[in-house]
């Protein structure tokens, strides 16, 4: 008996240790303090990108799930460098894992691929360990969107319009609007003609670019004036309208 006792506790005295040595054995390469730093310093430094994405965003465009995208993919990031770490198999492996996905979705402003790349570039520093580095790029590059942000660097005037007009459609549009435009216009040009037959009425569109000194509003008046109130409309940025 007293040896079966013995043999029992022996085999206890061996699964214990291999649920502690052992498994502290297999995930050596990856202390716990490296995990908890990576994951927290990642997180807040992607929060800290995302706040400056909101605080800095213009135009109703804004999508809050794009921002809680942001904070995934820095995260991600930071622990997909850790894993990979200076494996050369691993980082092949992920090139492969990655190239068999694809994104359908369309970006709605060149800036949020900015922001996609400073995310990835942050958590791959904070990933493979090089903690100041992602500080600093993070403070730095916030503050770069900032500064660009407030200033309004290189905003300019837009003068570009659309001009919808609606006129009767036996009228002579050529004739009838020539000299409202010469008023208020520096330059003008017809993009399309369609035809509404329900309303008997004929529908243009313009690109045109106004003087400095019109007032949208003065030349919207003077349209309805001569297309007898009809539609009349004047939309900022024709690079952003689909026609």
């Amino acid at each position: 008996m007293p040896d079966v006792t013995r043999e029992l506790t022996e085999t206890a005295h061996s699964a214990n240790s291999f649920s502690t040595t052992d498994f502290a054995q297999m995930t050596s390469s990856f202390h716990t303090l490296d995990v908890a730093l990576v994951f927290g310093l990642s997180l807040l430094l992607t929060l800290t990108i995302g706040w400056v994405y909101r605080t800095t965003h213009r135009g109703v465009s804004y999508s809050q799930s794009f921002v809680h995208t942001l904070i995934l993919l820095g995260v991600v990031a930071a622990f997909l460098m850790l894993v990979i770490g200076s494996n050369v198999a691993r980082a092949f492996t992920l090139v492969g894992t990655m190239s068999i996905i694809r994104f359908r979705h369309a970006v709605k402003e060149t800036r949020d691929i900015g922001f996609v790349f400073i995310v990835l570039a942050v958590g791959m520093a904070v990933g493979t360990r090089a903690y100041l580095l992602a500080i600093y790029a993070t403070v730095c590059l916030c503050a770069v969107v900032l500064l660009l942000s407030k200033l309004s660097l290189f905003e300019k005037v837009m003068r570009e319009r659309i001009l919808i007009v609606s006129l009767d459609a036996n009228a002579d549009y050529e004739k009838l609007l020539s000299e409202t435009f010469r008023n208020h216009l520096d330059e003008s040009h017809l993009i399309s003609v369609e035809s509404v037959d329900e309303q008997n009425a004929q529908e243009l569109i313009y690109s045109v670019t106004l003087k400095r000194r019109t007032e949208p509003t003065k030349l919207l008046s003077d349209l309805r004036e001569l297309n007898e109130n009809r539609k009349v409309s004047l939309v900022l940025g024709q690079q952003e309208l689909d026609l």
